[in-house]
Order: structure tokens, then C-alpha cells, then sequence
């Protein structure tokens, strides 16, 4: 699993959503959700914003460039 859906699984846990839930906030999807946080997608920058957005945290902090939300 890539840093960026361990990430991804991680946030949606601790923000207490389900897949489904995480997938209408962000306007796509279930299963599309589901290939991000499996790793089997990687999604476009307008989604990636979206997902900074709704977890509060920064693009680089999805992307595992850096530990600081």
C-alpha cells in the first residue's frame, strides 16, 4: 500500500466516515474511492484538492512528502 492511500484510510477512520460517506463528500464515485485508498487509482489534482479540503490537511501531506498535516 502506497503512502497515499495508507494515508487516505487513515484519515477517513480517524474523521469517522465510510467509504461511502468520504466518496459523496468528495462528488465521485464509491467505487472510484475505493481504487484510491486500495491504491489501485491515483486521482487528478481537482480531486486530490478536494481530499486536502475535507481531511484539513495539505496537498504534500496526502502525497508523503511530508508528516505534517
Amino acid at each position: 500500500m502506497s503512502v497515499f492511500s495508507q494515508r487516505l484510510l487513515e484519515l477517513r477512520q480517524a474523521s469517522q466516515l465510510s467509504q461511502s460517506a468520504t466518496a459523496k463528500a468528495l462528488e465521485i464515485g464509491n467505487r472510484t474511492y475505493q481504487y484510491y485508498e486500495s491504491g489501485e487509482r491515483e486521482p487528478t489534482l481537482s480531486i486530490l484538492v478536494r481530499m486536502a479540503d475535507l481531511y484539513h490537511v495539505s496537498l504534500d501531506y496526502l502525497a508523503g512528502r511530508t508528516d505534517t498535516p
